[in-house]
């Protein structure tokens, strides 16, 4: 049968990407889902663009955008870079866009540009980089950048009484809107954990490959899950976006 993987925050974590999917042992008809925020923290970024890139030829990929996407998208597009993104692993990704012809740059950001905001199977499992305000979904939300910077869906998940059932009146009603939610954004190793963790109907799978975690790959319909090696050990020369 085929499978559907999702796979969290990367950062630009190369040497732990490409371990962690040649464990999936992927097939044919299996599908991938990335959650968004390829670049920014390890020195690999273009390095990680350029393999999701290749990826994308041999397996059915969907690609979301997370916030550090749209900072490295605009600076590829001729915007000076942004400070807060070089605060926080944009000067890694300069860096390594380095050693890129301006052709190749030119399709890095034509790949960036082709990235979803969100994404719904047709089991209503919906992924998307950070979360959503709107109770009706991300399709209502007024403003875009919602998707790719909110907090308050996994915060409002965590705060929900693990008793309540999604009949009740006092469960969040924009998470009974889909039957589950998958997303990025917010480092489990907040919470210090590094695992994905799992509220009410959202998984969160940025288990902090950025910082002191590893990188994860999730079966939707097993839960099953595999995970790169601590990706600091990977980098023993770099901080990431570690203080």
């Amino acid at each position: 049968m085929a499978r559907t993987f999702v796979i969290g925050d990367i950062h630009g974590a190369f040497r732990a990407l490409t371990p962690l999917i040649g464990r999936l042992e992927l097939r044919k008809d299996d599908t991938l889902v990335f959650l968004g925020d390829y670049v920014d923290g390890w020195s690999e970024s273009a390095e990680v663009i350029e393999y999701l890139m290749e990826l994308a030829k041999r397996y059915s990929c969907i690609f979301l955008k997370g916030n550090h996407d749209v900072w490295c998208e605009e600076w590829l597009d001729g915007l000076l870079p942004d400070v807060n993104w070089l605060m926080h692993g944009g000067l890694a990704t300069v860096e390594s866009y380095a050693q890129l012809t301006k052709t190749r740059r030119k399709q890095h950001l034509s790949f960036f540009r082709r990235m979803s905001l969100y994404h719904v199977d047709e089991n209503n499992r919906l992924f998307v980089h950070a979360g959503f305000t709107s109770q009706q979904g991300p399709e209502g939300e007024h403003f875009l950048a919602t998707l790719t910077w909110d907090r308050t869906l996994w915060e409002l998940a965590l705060a929900t009484d693990p008793a309540l059932t999604a009949d009740s009146n006092r469960y969040p009603k924009r998470l009974t809107r889909f039957s589950e939610v998958f997303i990025g954004h917010t480092p489990t190793t907040n919470f210090d954990q590094t695992l994905p963790m799992h509220a009410c109907n959202v998984w969160n799978l940025d288990t902090g490959a950025a910082f002191t975690g590893r990188l994860t790959a999730m079966n939707v319909d097993t839960y099953q899950f595999w995970q790169s090696e601590v990706v600091q050990g990977l980098y023993p020369e770099e901080k990431g976006r570690n203080p």
